[in-house]
C-alpha cells in the first residue's frame, strides 16, 4: 500500500506530487504578491530593486525546465545562453544547481547538442526535463536523450565512478575531452536511449523520471522523424524501467506504440494505488492513455521483462464512435496526443488529450476518467470531458473538490473534479507552456507573455496578483519550505524573505 503524507510543506524533490504527479503543494504562508526588481545595465536583475525575493541566480537565456528542490539544494534545466564556463561556448543543453538558502551556484552539467537526428534537439531550447533526486542522487533524460544518476554534490567532492568520462562527455563528438572541475558535474551512470535502444527524439527530449523503490520508470522520447510521416524505429519501446543504482533495464513495454506517434512523446509516468493493485500510467505520443502493472522487484532477473497493460484509453473524441482511427502523420496533424502528465486522484485519471499547439492545432480535451478498468476502456471509463479549452501543454492541478488546467489559448479554467462542470475561466494574455500549481489557498501560473498569475483557489475567480516579469516563462512554478520559485527565461527567483542576493 502506498501512503503519502501532504500534511506538512517540505522538499519538492520531482515534479508535481510523488507519484500521482497532481500540480499541488502542502506548503503555507506563501506570497500573494512580490516584485521581480529592475534590470541593471548588463540586463541582471537589481536585488535590492526586488521587494519579497529572497534571491535571484541568473539561468541561460530559455528556460522550460521545472525547478526540483532537495537536500538544500535547487535544479533546474535551462540552455548555455549564459554560459558560467568560458571552455564551453554555443548552443548546449545545461542543468543548473544552487544551494537553496543563499542562491549560490554550485555546479552545473553542460551537454552537448544532439546533431546527429535532425530536428531532435531543438536550437536553443536547452534541457527540458525537471530532475528526480533522492538522497544523494539525482536520476535525469538529457537534452541528448541519456538518462543520467548525477551525484548531487558535483564534482566538489571528487569523481565518485563508476562512470569517469565526465570530460568527454563534456565535448561534441570529435573534440579533445576536458579536465572537469568542481563546477561541473559527477556523473554515477548514464544510459544512452537514443544509442541503445534507437529510440530518436523529435525537438526535444523530456520526461521526469519516476522513482518507485529501487526502479525508475522513463519515457523514452522515441517519435517522428524530422518529415513527419513516419517514425523510424517504431519498435523502439516508449516506457522502459532501470535500476537506479546501475542503469541496467529491467523492463520494458510492448504496447505498440510506435508506428501511430505522430509527433513527439513528452509525457512523464505516473503511478499510484487503484484498489489493490499498484499501477503506472503513461500517455502516449499515438493518443493512447495506458495502464501497466508495476514490477514485483522479487521478479526481476537477467532478462529484461514486459510491462503488462492493464487498459488502454484512445484519447481521440472520434474513437467514441469510429473502431478505427487512423494517425493522422503530417505536420499539421489532427490527431490527438497527450505532452502533460496524467494525475491520479482517488481512483481517477485527470489528463488533457491535445492536437499540436506548436503547429498551431486548437482543439484539447480535460479528460477525467475511471482508472479501475480493465482491457480496451475507451468507451467505458470515461467520466466526463471538457471540450472548451484549447489544445494544452499543461497538467492539471486537483484540491478540494476542484481541478485547475491551463490551456495554450491563454486560458485558466476550474472545474468541479466530481462533474466536470465549469465554476470559471480567466483569460491570462498569453500562451502557457507550463502548468499551475495549488498551495496555500492560491493558484500560480506563469505565462510566455511575461506574466505571473496569483488566484485564490475556488468556485469564484479573484485575482490576487498579476505580476509582470522581466521574461518569459515556460516552466510551472515550484514551492518547497516556504518558498515559491518562479523560473522565467533567463532567471531563477526564490519568492520568500530575503536572504542574500543570488549569484
Amino acid at each position: 500500500m502506498l501512503c503519502f503524507d501532504t500534511s506538512r510543506g517540505d522538499d519538492q524533490p520531482q515534479w508535481g506530487q510523488r507519484y500521482s504527479r497532481n500540480m499541488v503543494s502542502a506548503e503555507v504562508g506563501l506570497p500573494d504578491g512580490f516584485e521581480p526588481g529592475k534590470r541593471t545595465a548588463h540586463g541582471e536583475i537589481d536585488a535590492a530593486t526586488t521587494e519579497n525575493v529572497k534571491w535571484v541566480a541568473r539561468l541561460g537565456d530559455q528556460t522550460c525546465g521545472t525547478p526540483v528542490v532537495a537536500g538544500g539544494k535547487v535544479f533546474v534545466g535551462t540552455n548555455n545562453g549564459a554560459p558560467r564556463d568560458e571552455r564551453m561556448q554555443g548552443d548546449r543543453g545545461v542543468l543548473m544547481c544552487f544551494d537553496e538558502r543563499t542562491g549560490e551556484f554550485l555546479w552545473q552539467i553542460v551537454v552537448p547538442k544532439l546533431l546527429r537526428i535532425k530536428w531532435s534537439d531543438w536550437e536553443h531550447i536547452g534541457l527540458c526535463s525537471p530532475p528526480t533526486v533522492e538522497g544523494s542522487r539525482a536520476y535525469l533524460v538529457s537534452n541528448r536523450c541519456e538518462v543520467i544518476c548525477l551525484d548531487v554534490e558535483g564534482m566538489a567532492d571528487g569523481n565518485e565512478g563508476p562512470y569517469t568520462d565526465e570530460g568527454r562527455h563534456m565535448v561534441p563528438a570529435g573534440e579533445a575531452p576536458l579536465e572537469p572541475g568542481p563546477k561541473d558535474a559527477d556523473i554515477v551512470w548514464l544510459f544512452d536511449m537514443s544509442e541503445q535502444l534507437k529510440s530518436e527524439p523529435h525537438n526535444a527530449s523530456n520526461c521526469s523520471v519516476l522513482l518507485h523503490g529501487d526502479l525508475l520508470y522513463v519515457c523514452t522520447c522515441n517519435g517522428v522523424d524530422w518529415t513527419h510521416t513516419r517514425v523510424l524505429h517504431p519498435e523502439a519501446p516508449s516506457v522502459i524501467v532501470l535500476d537506479k543504482n546501475t542503469g541496467k533495464v529491467v523492463a520494458r513495454d510492448d504496447f505498440g506504440i510506435g508506428l501511430d506517434i505522430t509527433h513527439g512523446q513528452w509525457s512523464s509516468p505516473a503511478l499510484g494505488q487503484v484498489g489493490e493493485r499498484t499501477l503506472g500510467f503513461f500517455a502516449a505520443g499515438n493518443g493512447y492513455l495506458y495502464a501497466f502493472e508495476t514490477l514485483d522487484p522479487a521478479q526481476i532477473g537477467d532478462t529484461p521483462q514486459v510491462l503488462k497493460n492493464v487498459w488502454k484509453l484512445n484519447g481521440n473524441p472520434l474513437a467514441q464512435t469510429q473502431d478505427h482511427v487512423p494517425p493522422d502523420h503530417q505536420h499539421d496533424s489532427t490527431s490527438y496526443q497527450v505532452t502533460a502528465m496524467p494525475v491520479l486522484h482517488k481512483d481517477r485519471i485527470y489528463v488533457v488529450f491535445t492536437q499540436e499547439p506548436f503547429h498551431n492545432m486548437k482543439e484539447g480535451r480535460l479528460t477525467c476518467l475511471d482508472a479501475t478498468g480493465t482491457g480496451d476502456v475507451t468507451r467505458s471509463a470515461i467520466l466526463w470531458s471538457y471540450d472548451k479549452m484549447g489544445s494544452s501543454v499543461s497538467t492539471a492541478s486537483v484540491a478540494d473538490g476542484l481541478v485547475y488546467v491551463a490551456d495554450f489559448n491563454r486560458g485558466l479554467h476550474c472545474l468541479d473534479a466530481e462533474t466536470g462542470e465549469c465554476y470559471w475561466v480567466q483569460e491570462t494574455g498569453g500562451p502557457i507552456w507550463g502548468s499551475t500549481l495549488v498551495a496555500d489557498g492560491k493558484v500560480y501560473l506563469g505565462t510566455g507573455r511575461q506574466t505571473f498569475w496569483i488566484l485564490s483557489a475556488g468556485k469564484e475567480l479573484k485575482v490576487l496578483g498579476q505580476i509582470r516579469m522581466r521574461d518569459r516563462i515556460c516552466a510551472t512554478p515550484v514551492a518547497a519550505n516556504g518558498v515559491l520559485y518562479v523560473a522565467t527565461a533567463k532567471h531563477l527567483y526564490a519568492v520568500g524573505q530575503r536572504s542574500l542576493a543570488g549569484r
